[in-house]
C-alpha cells in the first residue's frame, strides 16, 4: 500500500488533500492515455498466489512473520492473516516454454518456503478457503502485524459504523457477525496479470468479465467455511460480505459495494479509474510528494501514487492496473476470480485457459460482450460460484447451457487458438488445457474432491464434520505435494 501508517492517522485535511490529489492524478492519467508511450510491444504475464499455513493437526498456524523472517525472500510477503503468505512470481512471457518456466519457478519457490515452514512446525496449503478455520481463528488479534492492515480494518469498520454481517446460503447456511475484517483472511486466491496496450485494454477487460463465471465454475475450490458446506466457491460471497462498508440503508439506496463485479462494459481503462474516483470515498488517504503534472511536463513518468492506492481499495474481480517498471508505464488486467490450488499444475492449467480464452475473445471480429448483457455476465458469475462445475449459465446463441458442455464444445477450442496466438509451445498448451478438459469430462474440480472426501469420511468412517474436515485437509496436503491434478486424486 505504499507507506507505513499508524492508527487513527487521518484528519479531515488529509482526506481533502487526498481527494484533490487523486483527481489530479486522474487528469494526468487521461492525458497520458492520449499521447504517452506505454510498454506493450511484448506483453508479459504475472501470477500472485496466496497461501495458507497449517500445523501438524491441520489447524491454522499463525506463523507468517517467523517464516518470512527466516525465508528472507522478497518474492514472498505477508497477507491479511497471520496464517497467510503471498508469493509473487517473476513476470514473464508465456510464448515457447514460458509455462514450463512458471512451473519450475513456482515449485522451487514453494519448496524453499515449505522448508522454512517445516522448521516453524508448519506446512503450506494451496486452497481457496482453509476448511479448518473457525470463528476463534478469524479475529483481529490474528491479523498480520503490519500496521497497514490494522488501519485498513479500522477504516472499513468505521465507514460501516456497525458489525459486519455474514449471511451465506448454500447447501447449508452460515449466519454470523464480526467486528473486524479478519474473516477476509480466509479468502486465498491466485491472481493472473496480463499486460495490454491502452488501445486493447477495454477488449481484454470485457472478455475477462464475460468468462469470469466459466473460470469460477471450472476452478472452484472453496466449499467449506466455519465447518459448513456453502457454495462451491464460497470465497466469492465471503469476500463480498467481509469487506462491505455499507450498512443496510446504503445498500437499499443502491450504493455500490467495494467488492464489485461492475455494472457495464467499458470502452477505455479510463472508465474504470474514473468510476473508482466518482463512486468510492478514500479508505487510506495517504499522499506522497509527487506532483504528477510537473513530472509529466518535465518529460518524466508519473507514478500516480494516490490513484493507484485508491484503485487498490476498490476490489474489482477484474482490476485495472497502472504501473511503472524500468522507467516505462504499462497497463495490466488483474484477474482475481480464482481460488488458490489445488496444485501448481492445476493453477497453471487455469492460467492457460484464462490467457488463451481471453486473447481469442478479445481479438474476435464479433466481441462476446456485444452479444451478452452485462447483467447476464454477473448472474452467470454468482451462479457459477454457487454451483461450481455443475453450474448452468446463459451464453449467446445457445441460451442456457451447462458450463462443462460450453467449455468442451466451444471455449476450449478458443483457448487453444488463443495460446497459439501467444506462441505457446504445443506440448505445454496440450498438457495444461488437457487438465481443463478432463475436469469437465469427469465433473471433478477441487470443490468436488473436497466435498466428496468429507462426505466419505462422515459416512464410511463415522467422523463428525470437524474431524472429517481435518482428515480431508491432511490428505489434501499430501496430494498437493505430488503436483498431480486434482481430477486424478482418489477419494478414499
Amino acid at each position: 500500500m505504499g507507506k507505513d501508517v499508524s492508527h487513527g492517522a487521518f484528519s479531515r485535511e488529509d482526506r481533502a488533500r487526498y481527494r484533490q490529489k487523486v483527481r489530479r492524478c486522474l487528469d494526468v492519467f487521461a492525458l497520458m492515455l492520449d499521447d504517452f508511450g506505454f510498454d506493450a510491444e511484448r506483453p508479459t504475464t504475472g501470477l500472485e498466489i496466496e497461501l495458507n499455513l497449517v500445523d501438524s493437526e491441520a489447524e491454522p498456524a499463525m506463523r507468517n512473520a517467523e517464516i518470512l523472517a527466516n525465508l528472507a525472500d522478497p518474492t514472498f510477503q505477508t497477507e491479511l492473516g497471520q496464517f497467510n503468505l503471498e508469493l509473487n512470481a517473476r513476470p514473464r512471457l508465456i510464448e515457447g516454454d514460458g509455462f514450463a518456466d512458471y512451473e519450475q519457478d513456482l515449485q522451487a519457490s514453494l519448496g524453499r518456503a515449505e522448508h522454512r515452514a517445516v522448521k516453524a512446525d508448519a506446512t503450506l496449503i494451496l486452497i481457496g478457503i482453509l476448511p479448518t478455520l473457525t470463528a476463534r481463528h478469524l479475529v483481529l488479534d490474528n491479523i498480520s502485524t503490519n500496521e497497514r492492515y490494522r488501519v485498513l480494518n479500522e477504516q472499513i469498520v468505521t465507514a460501516r459504523g456497525e458489525d459486519i454481517e455474514l449471511d451465506i446460503r448454500g447447501v447449508e447456511r452460515l449466519q454470523m457477525s464480526t467486528d473486524s475484517i479478519a474473516p477476509e483472511a480466509a479468502c486465498t486466491s491466485v491472481q493472473f496479470h496480463l499486460q495490454v496496450s491502452p488501445e486493447s485494454f477495454a477488449n481484454y477487460w470485457n472478455a475477462s468479465q464475460a468468462i469470469s463465471a466459466i473460470q469460477v465454475a471450472v476452478g472452484a475450490n472453496s466449499p467449506f467455511l466455519y465447518g459448513k458446506r456453502l457454495w462451491a466457491e464460497t470465497r466469492i460471497a465471503l469476500f463480498e460480505q467481509a469487506t462491505d462498508t455499507r450498512p443496510d440503508e446504503l445498500k437499499a439506496q443502491g450504493v455500490r459495494p467495494r467488492v464489485w463485479f461492475g455494472e457495464r462494459w467499458i470502452t477505455s481503462i479510463f472508465d474504470l479509474f474514473e468510476e473508482n474516483v466518482r463512486y468510492f470515498p478514500p479508505l487510506l488517504p495517504i499522499c506522497d510528494d509527487e506532483d504528477p503534472v510537473e513530472v509529466l511536463h518535465a518529460g518524466g513518468v508519473p507514478h500516480l501514487g494516490e490513484l493507484r492506492l485508491h484503485n487498490g481499495t476498490v476490489y474489482r474481480w477484474n482490476r485495472p492496473v497502472y504501473d511503472v517498471m524500468n522507467g516505462r508505464p504499462h497497463l495490466r488486467v488483474e484477474n482475481r476470480v480464482l481460488p488458490a490450488g489445488p496444485t501448481v499444475i492445476d493453477m497453471l492449467a487455469n492460467a492457460a485457459f484464462y490467457f488463451g480464452l481471453t486473447r481469442e475473445l478479445a481479438e474476435a471480429d464479433r466481441p462476446i460482450w456485444s452479444q451478452l448483457t452485462f447483467s447476464a455476465a454477473e448472474e452467470n458469475f454468482h451462479a457459477a460460484a454457487r454451483r461450481g462445475i455443475d453450474a448452468t449459465v446463459h451464453w449467446p446463441r445457445v441460451g442456457e447451457i451447462r458450463v462443462t458442455d460450453l467449455v468442451l464444445e466451444s471455449l476450449l477450442p478458443k483457448a487453444y487458438a488463443g495460446l497459439d496466438r501467444f506462441g505457446v509451445s504445443p506440448r505445454f498448451r496440450d498438457r495444461l488445457l488437457g487438465i481443463i478438459e478432463q475436469r469437465c469430462l469427469l465433473q471433478r474440480n477441487g470443490a468436488v474432491w473436497q466435498t466428496e472426501a468429507v462426505a466419505a469420511a462422515e459416512r464410511a468412517r463415522g467422523l463428525d464434520r470437524g474431524e472429517a474436515l481435518h482428515d480431508m485437509l491432511q490428505r489434501y496436503g499430501r496430494f498437493q505435494r505430488t503436483n498431480e491434478p486434482v481430477h486424478t486424486w482418489p477419494i478414499h
